[in-house]
């Protein structure tokens, strides 16, 4: 039997490929457990800096496999709830992670895209959060998210009608950073991969911590925001890498990076 979800190393970049073409890559159990299983992969390896997150077939992600909750079976991952749906989107890690949206996401697949860092998104793939035409809540991230995401107005707007949004209008209102073709997509996600894995992991990690630490404080003129900020990157401005940078520039070399 095939496994829900499956890693594959492209050197520095692990793609991580939803493995239920059959059921639209819905969230099931085994699903959320390989995905856990993946980031957790993702995490630990020093030798990858960049996850990319796809769908196998024709979709990204269905959302929840329905047909699991009307068993009364469970779709998280039993060994680590924590994680969230899809294993992901209450976990956490330091290394960027792209979605590359290779066909339609929808409720929890539009949930994974917004617990992305980044995405890309075919030009015939739609996002929307269709749960309330379900009598369901978008409760995987998608509420909390989208409103961050978005202007307020927009945000209800998807939340409250169910109705699907083009991948222009994603782009539109920022939530994808590239639209292109559907042959396309793993193409120019992992191109983006690579951008960002040729950069100094350790600043790369930092500076994700940094940027998702801010909404626990308030102003940026007050000092506590500048304290977690000055935290996180201090051990960058002291690594080996902080010397290779500016020594790999005045030799006109590229930079080799040993992420210490």
């Amino acid at each position: 039997m095939a496994e829900a979800a499956v890693l594959e190393r492209r050197g520095h970049v692990a793609v991580i490929t939803l493995n239920r073409p059959e059921a639209m890559n819905a969230v099931n159990a085994a699903l959320s457990s390989a995905v856990g299983a993946a980031l957790d992969e993702l995490a630990a390896d020093p030798e990858l800096r960049v996850g990319v997150i796809t769908g196998a077939g024709r979709a990204f992600c269905a959302g929840a496999d329905l047909k699991e909750l009307a068993r009364g079976n469970g779709i998280h991952d039993p060994a680590h709830p924590e994680y969230g749906f899809a294993g992901l989107v209450q976990h956490f890690v330091d290394k960027p992670l792209i979605a590359a949206v290779n066909g339609f996401a929808l409720g929890g697949g539009t949930e994974i895209v917004l617990a992305s860092d980044l995405a890309v998104m075919s030009e015939d793939a739609s996002l929307g959060l269709p749960e309330v035409t379900r009598g369901l809540v978008a409760a995987a991230g998608g509420l909390l998210r989208l409103p961050r995401a978005v202007p307020p107005k927009i945000a209800l707007e998807l939340a409250l009608t169910g109705t699907p949004i083009d991948a222009a209008r994603a782009a539109q209102w920022g939530l994808v950073n590239r639209v292109v073709p559907a042959d396309q997509v793993l193409t120019a996600a992992l191109e983006l991969a690579e951008t960002i894995a040729s950069n100094a992991p350790l600043a790369v990690r930092a500076s994700k911590r940094i940027m998702h630490r801010v909404n626990e404080f308030g102003s940026d003129w007050d000092t506590p925001i500048w304290q977690m900020s000055f935290e996180e990157a201090g051990p960058v401005f002291t690594s080996q890498d902080a010397l290779e940078g500016p020594r790999a520039f005045a030799e006109k070399r590229p930079p080799q990076w040993r992420g210490v």
